[in-house]
């Protein structure tokens, strides 16, 4: 029986979750946005007495490691690290598309065997941080900041669907327009998305080393050049 407490900050949205085999308890998302700083704690502490379970009980703390917000991974990646140290437990760290991507499939009533799942996270701009999943939520295209524009999608013409999501997705309405080409609203960072990730991560002990680990930042925080075709 492992109980892992979820910690997701790589976005505006501040999320806590409490999950016992990879089954979602509780979760918490906070109404106000980069309330990192000063809610996280609170909404820990929150989700542990409506559970009623302590800090001893738990087993990992799982943080979602980016990319993003680089003040927001910063805040979660040293509460999830002060945490796990205070209690001699693990820490899993699950990138932030995967997690997004995991959600999407499980939101479909009939998840396409043959699809690629795009998962968009709003970086500025018309940029976003993307990558390509297949329905096995395996890697295809490796994360890269993208800047969208007509022609960055032009292979995605060759999968028989296309299922696009995340808080950067609404920056592709405008400009692609792919007949196979599907949008999944609603699908946003939550630690609830890391619930059966972590658990799968936990069971193969797939563990962050404490001293060295940091957020995958993706870019430098002054900020480096993004590509404009994702295929290229």
């Amino acid at each position: 029986m492992a109980y892992i407490l979820c910690i997701e900050t790589a976005t505006q949205v501040c999320s806590v979750a409490l999950a016992l085999n990879g089954n979602c308890l509780a979760k918490y998302n906070h109404p106000e946005a980069n309330a990192h700083a000063a809610e996280l704690h609170l909404m820990v502490e929150k989700i542990l007495q409506e559970t009623r379970i302590t800090l001893s009980d738990l087993a990992a703390i799982a943080i979602s490691k980016g990319p993003g917000s680089y003040t927001g991974l910063r805040v979660g990646v040293s509460t999830a690290k002060g945490y796990a140290y205070a209690l001699g437990i693990p820490i899993i760290a699950i990138n932030t598309l995967s997690s997004l991507t995991s959600m999407a499939i499980n939101s479909l009533a009939e998840p396409n065997d043959k699809a690629i799942y795009i998962p968009m996270i709003d970086a500025r701009r018309m940029e976003v941080y993307t990558a390509i999943f297949n329905a096995e939520l395996h890697i295809l295209k490796e994360t890269c900041a993208l800047v969208v524009e007509n022609n960055s999608f032009e292979e995605i013409a060759k999968h028989p669907k296309a299922y696009f999501f995340g808080n950067g997705a609404n920056k592709c309405t405008t400009v692609l327009n792919q007949a196979n080409l599907q949008f999944i609203p609603g699908i946003h960072c939550c630690a609830s998305g890391l619930c059966q990730l972590s658990y799968e991560a936990y069971k193969n002990k797939t563990f962050e080393n404490l001293a060295y680990f940091e957020p995958y930042y993706l870019k430098d925080f002054i900020g480096t050049k993004a590509k404009n075709k994702f295929f290229s």
